[in-house]
Formats: structure tokens, sequence, C-alpha cells
């Protein structure tokens, strides 16, 4: 698929369904740019992160990763990572974590290329170029093709939005920690490195 990008990104691009193939084709076309896709087949071209907010997304993916481990029941993935959703859409979360169990009752070769399930849980990070709607609106999405506990984090505010599985949506502010819960009960992620990365160098 080739096209040129003359607006500000992200963008989003009337497309086809695409197989896995043909979407990893494309990922490698471009490897500047980000793509996720929605379960409408339309094509969605995001800018790399900001340094800072890809700063704050690493101490988070750092922490899950470490409990993953510790715990040993699940899979811990950073921002790189896409899933074919039920819905067709394919998405990319800041970090998810996925049972093991689901992943191996996957077909060896899906297990080799995009994951076709949604993660048991999900991180989003809002950064300043992010559409607050639009950051919402893909947690529903993640709980609606079977996330079980999602959470959408904004530095800005110093806010934590938590998305559960029965619909439940809880937003706090200047929490210190946050607790995991359901599948991921047992992990905290401390959020002060995410509030302020840099410490007490004001950015």
């Amino acid at each position: 698929m080739e096209f040129v990008i003359d607006a500000f990104l992200p963008a989003t691009l009337t497309s086809h369904p695409m197989s896995d193939e043909e979407f990893a084709a494309l990922c490698d076309k471009h490897p500047d740019l980000f793509f996720e896709m929605t379960a409408e087949a339309e094509l969605i071209v995001l800018p790399p992160h900001h340094s800072l907010t890809g700063d704050q997304n690493s101490r988070i993916s750092r922490q899950l990763d470490v409990w993953a481990e510790q715990d040993g029941r699940g899979i811990a993935c950073d921002s790189s990572t896409g899933f074919l959703l039920p819905s067709g859409a394919r998405r990319s979360p800041d970090a998810s974590w996925t049972l093991k169990d689901r992943i191996a009752a996957l077909d060896p070769a899906i297990r080799k290329r995009y994951w076709h399930l949604c993660p048991d849980f999900v991180i989003e990070l809002q950064s300043t170029t992010d559409r607050p709607q639009v950051a919402r609106a893909k947690m529903q999405e993640w709980i609606s093709n079977g996330a079980q506990l999602g959470w959408l984090i904004d530095p800005e505010r110093r806010a934590v939005t938590i998305y559960r599985l029965n619909g439940d949506v809880e937003t706090r502010v200047d929490a210190v920690s946050i607790a995991g819960e359901g599948p991921v009960a047992g992990f905290i992620l401390v959020l002060g490195p995410v509030w302020k990365p840099m410490g007490d160098l004001k950015v």
C-alpha cells in the first residue's frame, strides 16, 4: 500500500482488511511510522512517541515485565506488540499482559506472528498529542474485545482511569501507586517515576 501523508499525524485512511503478512509488509515499508487498524478496516497512522512519553512508557513496561517474570502465569509485552482482536481490529497497547495458557492455545504459526487474541490486561499511556476521547474509546474497545482490566494513565493530570470487564470505570488522581486486580492481582505499579520521570528536573 503506497501513500503520502500530507497532514498532521495521527491520520486515518480508508483501507481494506489485511492478512498478517500484508500488515507486516506495510509496517516494514514505512519503518518511520506506526500503524493500527480499526474493526472497520480504517488504517490509523501514528507518529513516533515523544521522547519523554517513551521514557515514561519504558518505566511502566519495566515494572510490569519484572512482576510478570516473578509471577510466572503470563507474558508481558511492550508498545511495539500488535494484536489482532476478535473484532478484526489491529491494536497495540502501550503495555499488556496475557495468560500463557491462552497463548499456548493459539496455532503455533500464529504464535510467531501477531497473536489473534485480546490481552487480559492493558495499559495505555496518554501523551500530549492524544485526543482524550480517542484514548477513552480505545480503552472501551479493549474491554469490548475481552480485556479483563485496563488502565489509562494520564501524566498531565496525574490520573489513572480504571476500566473493568463489568463496565465499571473509576478514575484516581495523584495516586502514589495502583494495585492490579483480577488477572493481575499482586501487581503494583509505582507511579512516581511516571509522574516525574526526570525527577525534579522541570520539562
